[in-house]
């Protein structure tokens, strides 16, 4: 609120003893009104800039407070400054920092970021009009002393944030002025910043580490859009690798070094710049890793060499792009000379260290895969690379695979990014890495039982990953290439037939099943070890392991192997069945005990025994027995949890109950996945099993209590059916409509409109009778939802009440483009008014455009089936009072917006439902055009044009030019 302009000279102390984290509520409220008076009051911050340059107050929160006013006078009120008020600015800021300079214990960090933060923002307003002379006035009061140096500093990364930093966006005018205030500094200052930088650093660097620091950071920060000849110069690089041997200093040193390799630069510059560092850098000792022992240098030393080699290998690139032979043939003797490094750093122990350098080791292998023929050096050094990545593969003894934390997760993307090299790997010399991988994989399987498990792991992974790396169409692995097909044959046979399933560790035990499931086509080509790879996922290996992760991917990864050898499991059906018998059954919500798989696991264990069973060779007689035996449970559990719910009155035990009953409905929805039709289902006899789930899972739509996820249940059921029962579900449909409609909510209805859309798309004029009988009840529940009034903020129900409006458009379309106008026509002319007023609407007032072009698609079609002269009574009219103005009105709104794609859709709709009342009316619909569109102000010459436009027959050109058109009316 804005207050008046004459404040008293001295603040209002119990207000300021608000800004104590600590103070009472009501303090602390008033000193954000205080602080609200402040910002409003035209001259009040100037209370707030005298306490600053006289420094009344030693309170670090009323200091801050002072800043916090001055920053928003800046930021949003500096232009109605009058020139006295910016000077007072100005002055304040300048006497602050004097009197920073005689301090003894320099002000608390966030004092100082802040105070930099105003310095800044004034000189981003100031700088190029006001203030020009910024950076001299600063040099020449602070000189040298260490606390006027560090705001120095502070300010310099403030202003980088302010007009550099790529990472915050700016409007095109901020770019502007930001271009603008490089420029100027470029021309005017830099080098003089550059000379204060380098007394600095030459000052402080052995007995003010953290200035140092600060100093080494800014210079990083300006390298890339100063000229790098004021760094890159013998005088700043020696004194920077001297401070690469400072212990405080070494890391910062790095960064700052590696910022000015990463400057963008002609390729010979670049080239001869790395070189000369490199050479320094070697000559130093740095080179020498073992030698090091400091990790966190080393990791930033990592990242300085992968930006060295990266530079080189970029200069390679264009250099022979330019086709320079010469110079591209240095370059790259260059990049060969950087390898021995970059493999010890990648080697190395440290993952950090090891992942900074993976970027160069990747744009080397491209560098590899560009180059005719592989030189001697440079296939060892492949050979160097896989190794490398082989052993960094393995996990550590630390690595807590039951309860995976940061640590666990850095190494889950480190071993991301060496399958990148892997892959990089295959594609320079798959034959290499094919050899390397059999050499390991045999190796470490002969003598699994004595090897730690991570050498086992990352053998079996690394045959895994093979997979990927060296890709076969649709996974066919063991066919076509006899080396690759051969060699890949006989790791899995030995996967298969070594016994290392047996390992006592889950790793092990799930790299195992990944690739068994990963090469499930081996067995195809060598069914002989179905049986035992069978009996590991079945016994203690897999489905019963200790541990539930690996169960649950089992689960998973046993669901996908019987899927591909269906066709290998006649002989084991009825043994697999009664072996998972106990995992098909349904939890009961009493029980205490956890079970062996969550329900999303046994999902996948239903859906196997789904597949089983109806893939099988017995008669169709068995196979309903067999999925009679199997869904029957589910249906007698379902039957008695459900007589159970209603009577419980505990609220947390009714979500118990229905989640259990969910499931029941789930599993049993999952057995169908087995099924592709009706076709399949009947030959297998089971109909008439599915027909009974049906009516058990019916009644539930009428239970009173937790409609939601029970709803959502059978719905999901009643789509399975539908694919798979087809007409047969049918006489289900009216009452379980009936049940869905009362008492909806937003998501009830959007989830039951795609069920009635289904059945309407497939049974067509079949379910005419009973769509005429539910419409105007479906139309009437979505009418009810859609006006119930929500808060003005909640954005959750806006969205809920968007999609609804969505799925209704879409169920309208359905029935319009299936055919069946008798639906919507039989309604009575008042209700069937209401629903095309609402599709009016739809079109033209939200501003949503997948809704407006569904509503265009609508009205299209409804003038293809209407329109023309045996049509709906009163339709004609409708056109032209109401759809034809809906297809100017829409795309002239402001929120219509021709940039987006979406929207652009939906103009071309508009445009089709014009041309299709024109096919349907003719002459006249021109007629009317003739007297509508002057009455929205197009003049007589565009009018006839457009009417042209839309006689001639090319909807394109149509199209095309309706585009035009609105993006001149909106000009």
């Amino acid at each position: 609120m804005a207050c008046e302009s004459a404040l008293p000279a001295i603040m209002d102390e119990q207000a300021l003893m608000g800004l104590n984290p600590n103070a009472d509520a009501c303090y602390r409220q008033r000193a954000l009104v205080y602080f609200e008076q402040l910002k409003e009051s035209l001259d009040g911050w100037e209370v707030c800039a005298e306490a600053l340059a006289k420094g009344f107050y030693s309170d670090d929160h009323v200091k801050f407070f002072c800043f916090q006013v001055l920053e928003h006078q800046i930021k949003f009120r500096h232009e109605s400054l009058t020139a006295a008020q910016q000077q007072l600015i100005r002055e304040t800021l300048m006497k602050w920092l004097q009197a920073q300079l005689m301090n003894v214990h320099p002000e608390k960090p966030f004092i100082r970021n802040k105070a930099a933060q105003v310095l800044a923002l004034t000189f981003v307003m100031e700088f190029l009009t006001l203030w020009p002379k910024f950076f001299f006035d600063i040099l020449n009061l602070v000189g040298l002393n260490s606390n006027g140096v560090d705001i120095y500093l502070r300010t310099l990364m403030a202003i980088d944030a302010e007009v550099v930093d790529r990472d915050i966006l700016h409007s095109s005018e901020e770019t502007r002025r930001n271009i603008l205030i490089k420029d100027t500094m470029r021309e005017q200052c830099i080098p003089a910043l550059v000379e204060s930088w380098f007394q600095i650093l030459q000052t402080y660097q052995h007995t003010h580490s953290e200035l140092t620091c600060q100093c080494l950071e800014v210079v990083g920060a300006y390298v890339s859009w100063i000229d790098l000849n004021l760094i890159a110069n013998d005088r700043f690089v020696n004194l920077l690798l001297s401070h690469m041997s400072i212990e405080e200093l070494r890391e910062e040193a790095c960064d700052c070094l590696f910022e000015i390799i990463n400057k963008g630069m002609e390729p010979v510059d670049k080239t001869k710049l790395v070189e000369t560092l490199c050479q320094v850098l070697q000559s130093a000792g740095f080179f020498n890793i073992e030698q090091e022992e400091d990790v966190d240098f080393l990791a930033k030393f990592s990242r300085l060499v992968n930006g060295m080699g990266q530079s080189l290998v970029l200069s390679w690139t264009k250099l022979s792009k330019m086709a320079d032979v010469k110079v591209s043939a240095e370059t790259l003797r260059a990049v060969e000379g950087k390898i021995p490094l970059m493999l010890q750093l990648l080697i190395h122990e440290d993952d950090d260290i090891s992942a900074n350098i993976v970027g160069f080791c990747y744009d080397y292998l491209l560098v590899l895969k560009q180059l005719p023929a592989l030189s001697e050096q440079q296939k060892t050094n492949v050979e160097a690379i896989m190794l490398a990545v082989m052993n960094k593969l393995k996990y550590d003894d630390e690595y807590n695979f039951e309860n995976e934390g940061e640590d666990e997760a850095m190494f889950v993307e480190y071993r991301k990014q060496l399958k990148m090299l892997l892959d990089r790997l295959a594609q320079v010399s798959p034959e290499l890495l094919l050899e390397a991988v059999h050499r390991v994989f045999n190796a470490t399987m002969q003598n699994w039982q004595t090897v730690q498990f991570m050498e086992v792991e990352v053998a079996i992974r690394l045959l895994y990953m093979l997979g990927e790396a060296l890709p076969a169409s649709h996974g066919a692995h063991f066919s076509g290439d006899t080396t690759k097909t051969s060699t890949l044959q006989s790791m899995m046979r030995t996967l298969v037939s070594c016994g290392v399933s047996e390992y006592q560790h889950s790793s092990v035990t799930l790299e195992f099943f990944e690739t068994v499931v990963r090469y499930d086509t081996f067995f195809l080509v060598e069914p002989q070890h179905i049986p035992s790879v069978l009996m590991a996922f079945l016994d203690h290996r897999g489905l019963r392991h200790s541990s539930p992760k690996v169960r649950s991917r089992v689960a998973y990864l046993f669901s996908r192997f019987i899927k591909t050898l269906h066709k290998h499991m006649n002989a084991f059906i009825e043994d697999i069945l009664s072996r998972i018998q106990d995992l098909l059954e349904l939890a009961p919500p009493e029980n205490g005990f956890p079970a062996l798989l969550s329900s999303d696991d046994q999902l996948f264990v239903f859906e196997t025994a789904g597949v089983l069973i109806v893939n099988g060779e017995s008669p169709a007689e068995r196979k309903q027995a067999l999925m009679r035996s199997l869904l029957t449970p589910l249906m007698e559990a379902f039957h008695m949890l459900l007589a159970k719910l209603p009577q419980e009155a505990d609220e947390e035990r009714q979500a118990v109950l229905a989640d259990c009953l969910s499931h029941a409905v789930g599993f049993a929805s999952r057995t169908s996945k087995a099924f592709s039709n009706k076709q399949t289902v009947k030959q297998c006899g089971c109909s008439e099993v599915y027909l009974d789930c049906l009516q058990t899972f019916l009644p539930a739509l009428s239970c009173p209590i937790q409609r939601g996820p029970l709803r959502s249940a059978v719905r999901s059921f009643l789509h399975r059916m539908i694919i798979c029962l087809e007409e047969e579900v049918l006489p289900f449909i009216p009452a379980a409509s009936q049940h869905m409609l009362k008492d909806c909510e937003p998501r009830d209805l959007q989830e039951f409109i795609p069920l009635i859309s289904q059945i309407t798309a497939k049974f067509k004029n079949q379910v005419s009778p009973f769509l005429q009988e539910i419409f105007m009840p479906l139309v009437m529940a979505i009418f009810e939802v859609l006006s119930r009034p929500a808060e003005e903020n909640d954005q959750t129900a806006a969205l809920e009440k968007q999609m609804l409006r969505r799925s209704y458009f879409s169920f309208i379309q359905t029935i319009a483009s299936s055919g069946m106008n008798e639906v919507m026509a039989s309604q009575g002319a008042e209700n069937i008014e209401r629903v095309l007023f609402t599709i009016i609407q739809g079109a033209v007032d939200f501003p949503d455009p997948v809704a407006q072009k569904t509503c265009f698609i609508i009205l299209s079609r409804l003038v293809e089936l209407w329109g023309g002269k045996d049509g709906l009574v009163g339709f004609p009219d409708f056109i032209y009072k109401h759809i034809v103005p809906a297809c100017f009105m829409a795309p002239l709104k402001p929120t219509f917006d021709l940039s987006d794609a979406q929207t652009v859709l939906t103009l071309s709709e508009c445009t089709l439902t014009l041309h299709m009342i024109h096919l349907k009316r003719g002459l006249e619909c021109i007629q009317f055009l003739q007297e509508y569109l002057p009455s929205l102000q197009v003049s007589p010459e565009i009018t006839q044009e457009l009417c042209q436009v839309l006689q001639q027959p090319d909807v394109k050109v149509l199209k095309n030019y309706m585009k035009v058109f609105f993006q001149q009316a909106k000009l």
